[in-house]
């Protein structure tokens, strides 16, 4: 169904189906406790609203399962990501952490978005490395909830993506290198100019922030699963730095236990740390520039935290090129097979596109145990976050994709 030359699975040798408890365990980084905190929060913020669950029974019919639900999170507040469920929600809690400290109050969103403790948290910096919208998170937490922001890009980044950044105040710097270099430049800069780091990838000695963006991401899932009546079989996931895969597999496994969907990591071919990790049992950097299409996911190394809930957590890791990601954000945008036009970006169809090709293969069906009555899970994590990048791939630009759909209707 669609263009490619082919995929890569590998089934995770490692899979658990019960979650290893302790100070080394999944609830040790992430857990439903914490999260109920960060739902709290993130649905008090202005603007908040559950973003669609979509279903695409004709596409799912041609694929053989039973359903293939649909997250759509290209309208999250307004920014065009899931991203703003985590950086923005790192940076609040940064900023109502300091006023504890400073003033021993513990401060609300309204607090924040009306300036109240400006005092302190103008003269606050966050910074962060992106590939596009992380930083377009963070620097949207950082307008809303008054501090400054420093946002370092790649070269290879859009021009519109940089400037859908600046538009929130920030100031972004292009640096040279991958996304990982840019890691490493943010953590030297900010510790010479006394910035603080939004990462959403941690690293030695950094994990605090980078738990509270995956606790973030959460709200996702729990969103997805309060608008189906039946809990998925399957669900794909795209890969990255492993933040948002690891936010979604440790709900889905404290909330369901051994009765979770099976869950399946989707990264680029060119960007594949994941898969590489989970074939050597051990993090292990992608090789080669990244240069994907899949901007936001075109990360060269794990994120240790996501890595210690993916690696028992994951049933498998998957590969695909970027072909059938073109192809992917072609299909969902004319409706190919009679299901609603979506406008959906490059890294944001990678779980759909996984599937998609897992789907007629055998040998991936038996492994991934697909049946015609499995109910697949998978998140639109983006829209167009750049309309000039979605009308050069697409053909047209995404209000023309929704035009068009209103008038078939």
């Amino acid at each position: 169904m669609l263009a490619s030359a082919g995929f890569r699975l590998f089934a995770n040798p490692r899979a658990a189906r019960t979650a290893p408890y302790g100070k080394d365990g999944r609830e040790a980084i992430l857990s439903l406790a914490a999260f109920g905190e960060a739902k709290r929060e993130i649905m008090s913020w202005p603007g908040y609203k559950p973003t669609p669950l979509r279903s695409l029974p004709k596409l799912a019919a041609r694929a053989d399962v039973g359903a293939i639900l649909y997250k759509d999170e290209a309208e999250r507040f307004g920014i065009g990501s899931f991203k703003a469920l985590g950086g923005a929600y790192a940076v609040f809690k940064l900023l109502r952490k300091t006023i504890w400290e400073q003033k021993n109050i513990v401060a609300s969103t309204l607090d924040l978005t009306s300036g109240r403790y400006a005092d302190l948290t103008s003269h606050i910096t966050v910074t962060c490395a992106t590939d596009g919208n992380h930083g377009r998170s963070v620097a949207w937490g950082a307008h809303t909830f008054g501090c400054r922001c420093v946002i370092y890009i790649p070269e290879t980044v859009s021009e519109g993506r940089c400037q859908a950044i600046a538009a929130y105040g920030a100031e972004v710097k292009r640096v040279a290198g991958t996304y990982d270099d840019g890691v490493r430049r943010v953590a030297a800069d900010a510790a010479v100019q006394g910035w603080t780091v939004v990462s959403d990838t941690s690293y030695e000695g950094y994990t605090d922030v980078p738990r509270d963006v995956m606790q973030g991401y959460s709200l996702m899932v729990d969103e997805a699963l309060e608008q189906t009546s039946a809990v998925p079989s399957h669900v794909f996931v795209q890969g990255g730095v492993g933040g948002l895969a690891a936010g979604v597999c440790s709900y889905l496994w404290e909330r369901y236990g051994t009765r979770r969907p099976c869950f399946v990591v989707v990264e680029p071919e060119k960007a594949d740390c994941f898969y590489r990790s989970a074939v050597a049992g051990r993090p292990t950097p992608a090789e080669g520039a990244l240069d994907t299409i899949m901007a936001g996911l075109a990360c060269g190394e794990v994120s240790p935290l996501a890595w210690r809930v993916l690696e028992t957590g994951a049933d498998a890791f998957m590969t695909i090129d970027d072909e059938a990601a073109v192809d992917c954000m072609r299909l969902l945008a004319d409706g190919r097979f009679g299901d609603d036009a979506i406008v959906a970006g490059e890294s944001g169809v990678a779980g759909l596109a996984g599937f998609i090709l897992a789907s007629p293969d055998a040998d991936a069906r038996a492994r991934l145990d697909l049946r015609p009555d499995s109910r697949v899970l998978v998140f639109g994590t983006e829209g167009a976050t750049d309309p000039e990048v979605y009308r050069a791939i697409v053909g047209r630009r995404p209000h023309e994709v929704i035009a068009a759909e209103r008038s078939i209707r």
